[in-house]
């Protein structure tokens, strides 16, 4: 065994909350958590956005901070994490289409890994064909790629705040479900905490 480690797969203008939020939760509880961009090395930052809901028709976007990276994605051996996280915002646009990314992706489900996807995180559990008969909930907008990826989109509730287990799968609207999120994929993790 490697340690508590988990991985977190990241890109210029990944939702800064989905980003922060998980990284410093999970870090808290003593898990190692690996930040990594394809095509950008430790030390190096990815920008964030903020997403918010104002009630416009969709979300809306303002820059957030600068996120560090601590890892280099070309380097890491997904054998050697627990779980997989995914946040959301606009990277996960373009992360999936890298096949070393979509490659990853594969692995932990193949594995039955924990993998915490948030907001358009589906979109690369959809782009590396693991969705397939699973269910899932994700941003509104985002629910056609969930459905042509063969999964049954889970309509959330009005404030975004569930998160949807599936076997090793935990999947969430938005930021304002990260006590879900967290909680069932700490659960999935085998973490037991007291209070």
């Amino acid at each position: 065994m490697h340690g508590k480690r988990i991985l977190m797969l990241v890109g210029d203008f990944v939702e800064d909350y989905e980003a922060m939020v998980p990284f410093q939760a999970l870090a808290m509880l003593g898990y190692v958590v690996h930040a990594v961009c394809p095509g950008k090395k430790p030390g190096q930052t990815v920008r964030t956005a903020v997403h918010d809901f104002e009630g416009d028709q969709t979300y809306t976007e303002k820059p957030g901070h600068q996120f560090v990276l601590n890892a280099d994605f070309h380097a890491i051996d997904p054998s050697h994490y627990l779980g997989l996280v995914i946040p959301g915002g606009r990277a996960p646009e373009y992360l999936r289409l890298d096949e070393a990314v979509l490659k990853t992706v594969r692995h932990f489900a193949e594995a039955g890994k924990p993998i915490a996807a948030h907001c358009h995180g589906p979109q690369l559990l959809a782009a590396a064909g693991v969705l397939q008969g699973r269910q899932c909930a994700c941003y509104p907008a985002v629910r056609p790629e969930v459905e042509q990826a063969g999964a049954t989109w889970i309509k959330n509730d009005r404030d975004y705040a569930n998160a949807h287990v599936d076997g090793n799968l935990v999947t969430a609207p938005a930021w304002p479900a990260h006590p879900a999120l967290l909680r069932e994929f700490l659960r999935l993790l085998g973490a037991r905490i007291e209070l």
